[in-house]
């Protein structure tokens, strides 16, 4: 999983360079001496150009445009974070498994809650608030734990699903932006209009506002995709692994009722 979220990021970053190459490279040659070249000339050699620079971006798509930076670099820094917090090792491990598993098995439960304090894994949070109830509750039955534990696991598993629902709205949020920007550079557009006329010159700038004011749709689709798509794939990997976490939680609940049993026939056979 890590290794497609990285060829995702990775097939971003290329299709960012890559636009970035074309438009310097759509830009024509420095006139010669003596000939004048408009800028309306070269805008329409390279329509893009300008787009690809935060002033050009900015003074294309209006004053919806700080939001949308700002929404495309909350996405980035959320992918980067999640494609590295979001993993096995900080919801279950292999180590603090076996741990667990030795500790329970000889009864030292006040070490496996030191274990738990030391580590930030999903499953040490989960123990270390059942044997919190355990210790300060020794005459609580083992249904009593168990309901616990399946109350920290729910809270565990939504803490999960709550962290990477912020992608998600990102994503849905970016498009809505670009469609109010379009809608108030139509608006002010057919203001222009209604106040000038069409005729000439007016048309020309009627083509342009209209173009102008589609931009801000179009950026708010190209955060809005990525980050859904990546969306997508972390929520996937969440699944998977709150089922990890579920199935670690079962054994370790198996292991205490068995101790549990055992101090029972104890008890019963003093």
């Amino acid at each position: 999983m890590h290794r497609k979220i990285f060829f995702a990021l990775a097939v971003l970053v290329a299709l960012v360079f890559t636009m970035t190459l074309k438009a310097q490279a759509q830009q024509p040659a420095p006139p010669a001496s003596g000939v004048t070249v408009t800028t309306a000339a070269i805008e329409e050699d390279n329509p893009y150009g300008d787009v690809l620079t935060f002033n050009g971006f900015v003074k294309r798509t209006g004053v919806m445009a700080y939001p949308l930076i700002v929404l495309s670099m909350i996405a980035f820094f959320m992918i980067v974070l999640f494609a590295f917090t979001v993993r096995q090792g900080t919801v279950v491990s292999d180590a603090f498994m076996n741990s667990a598993d030795a500790l329970i098995r000889k009864q030292d439960y006040l070490g496996l809650l030191a274990v738990c304090n030391r580590r930030n894994e999903c499953i040490a949070r989960i123990t270390s608030k059942t044997l919190d109830f355990a210790t300060r509750n020794p005459t609580a039955s083992f249904e009593e734990v168990k309901e616990v534990t399946e109350a920290e696991g729910n809270r565990q598993s939504s803490l999960l699903l709550a962290r990477i629902a912020y992608l998600g709205d990102v994503g849905a949020i970016a498009p809505m932006l670009g469609l109010l920007g379009t809608t108030l550079g139509m608006i002010t557009t057919f203001h222009e209009i209604s106040g000038k006329g069409v005729g000439g010159s007016n048309q020309l700038g009627l083509a342009q506002g209209v173009s102008e004011a589609l931009l801000c749709t179009a950026s708010g689709l190209v955060i809005g995709i990525p980050a859904l798509m990546f969306y997508a794939i972390f929520r996937g990997k969440v699944n998977r692994l709150i089922s990890e976490m579920e199935a670690a939680t079962t054994h370790l609940m198996a292991l205490l009722a068995v101790q549990y049993k055992r101090a029972a026939r104890a008890v019963s056979g003093q």
